[in-house]
């Protein structure tokens, strides 16, 4: 028994089409998931069937969606993405698609992985976006309280090659392996979960690597020794398979959209277990 998780990136908006807009990815995704009679499941559920609080048996057929990054355009219906324009948000692709079989597809959510810190934040949206709070974390607990969009942790702030140094720790900038030790790691990933509980009232229990870089200090020493004191039960990677039992509980995998397919049809032969058809630069 496993259940396959699909990542979309909401910040990444190239064009109105499938290859270059997730947000229209996730609509015809969902719409190919449906028809094949598979169904979305929540992210923590897997998590839980992981460590043995839930039977596998119970997410048969599911499918586990999560976003990164925490850009507005996760959540907020409508704003406008360059000369790109509007875009409906993946949470409201989501929520368009339970509202045609609300009965059949109430229990279905995403997960967004947020970077923490405010001034990284702000920071990115000049370097990256537009300079207009698509960055900004006024949307987190309104989507939170929806009920479909669960939070999880990408660190204090991705450790982005656009950020000027980190302050107070010796970091070098650029990459997530530069995560490997001690310091590092209570500057990237304990203060972050500080933040998140004070914005939020609690600790996001889900973490996933920056980059997908997964540092084998943190996956086999930081994060089993001190996550579950920061409240992380589990945190994700990018490796192109699906989460079973047997998966590290510390670097459990995820598909993403555009690196690893990029069709309804290509993600359907993956779904079925079949190879990526895309690999990333």
């Amino acid at each position: 028994m496993s259940v396959p998780v699909l990542t979309y990136h909401a910040g990444l908006v190239e064009g109105p089409d499938y290859a270059r807009n997730d947000h229209v990815a996730l609509r015809e995704d969902l719409a190919a998931i449906a028809a094949s009679g598979r169904r979305i499941v929540p992210l923590q559920h897997v998590v839980d069937a992981r460590l043995g609080r839930r039977p596998w048996s119970s997410l048969e057929g599911g499918v586990a969606l999560s976003c990164d990054d925490g850009t507005a355009f996760d959540a907020i219906r409508g704003r406008v993405y360059g000369e790109h324009g509007p875009q409906p948000s993946l949470l409201g692709v989501l929520e368009d698609w339970i509202a045609e079989d609300p009965g059949g597809r109430a229990g279905a959510t995403i997960t967004g992985f947020l970077i923490a810190s405010p001034e990284a934040r702000e920071a990115l949206d000049r370097a990256c976006l537009f300079s207009r709070g698509d960055l900004d974390s006024g949307w987190w607990a309104a989507a939170a309280r929806g009920g479909r969009y669960a939070i999880g942790s990408h660190g204090w702030d991705h450790n982005h090659p656009a950020l000027p140094p980190a302050r107070g720790v010796d970091l070098p900038r650029g990459d997530f392996f530069a995560v490997d030790r001690d310091a590092r790691a209570e500057f990237q990933i304990a203060q972050a979960q500080a933040l998140f509980r004070d914005a939020l009232g609690r600790a996001p229990t889900l973490f996933a690597y920056p980059f997908g870089h997964v540092p084998p200090f943190l996956r086999d020493d930081w994060l089993p020794r001190r996550g579950p004191a920061v409240g992380l039960e589990a945190a994700f990677d990018t490796t192109p398979a699906p989460v079973d039992a047997g998966s590290n509980r510390w670097a459990l995998p995820r598909y993403v959209c555009r690196w690893h397919w990029r069709s309804p049809e290509a993600l359907l032969r993956l779904l079925d277990g079949g190879a990526t058809d895309v690999s990333p630069a």
